[in-house]
């Protein structure tokens, strides 16, 4: 039987725990794909708790809920940016990240864009292109000394992207 997950807006007060999750998330998802500097670069932007709670309010930032518990998060940015998609690795391909995703859709798609854009990991392409994301661009992300690479991805909204070919 699928888990039952819920969804519901980011609160100020998760914060810190949408943080820690974003470390765990990425310290054990991206070991495949990142050194181990590179991912102790990427996860050390939850360090200042402040900054990343900055980050969460400055967009449109949802939580993903499984026995209530938080499980993931995702962000959207102005009405076409998927700037987040962090899913904690305890509840990894069990759903989590397909139902925020889904959710960033629809709301990106209520905003009226026609395109849903994410620069998204290299341990995260296959997710996105499963969802119909289409390879843009390779990209260089730089953090601190470290540089690690990552690939805009787009999706076209709206009712001729619901059909599948």
């Amino acid at each position: 039987m699928a888990e039952r997950i819920a969804l519901r807006p980011a609160l100020p007060a998760d914060a810190p725990k949408l943080a820690a999750l974003f470390r765990a998330s990425v310290q054990e998802l991206a070991r495949e794909d990142y050194s181990e500097a590179q991912v102790e670069a990427w996860a050390a932007l939850a360090d200042d708790e402040a900054a990343f709670a900055k980050r969460l309010a400055g967009g449109l930032t949802i939580v993903a809920l499984v026995d209530g518990e938080i499980a993931g998060f995702a962000s959207l940015k102005g009405a076409d940016c998927l700037d987040m998609l962090y899913v904690h690795p305890a509840f990894a391909r069990r759903g989590v990240a397909t139902s925020l995703c889904e959710a960033m859709e629809k709301l990106a798609g209520a905003r009226k864009a026609l395109l849903l854009t994410a620069d998204v990991s290299d341990c995260a392409q296959s997710f996105f292109a499963a969802r119909n994301y289409t390879a843009q661009k390779r990209n260089m992300v730089f953090i601190g000394d470290e540089v690690l690479g990552d690939t805009t991805m787009t999706k076209k909204l709206g009712p001729a992207s619901e059909k599948t070919p």
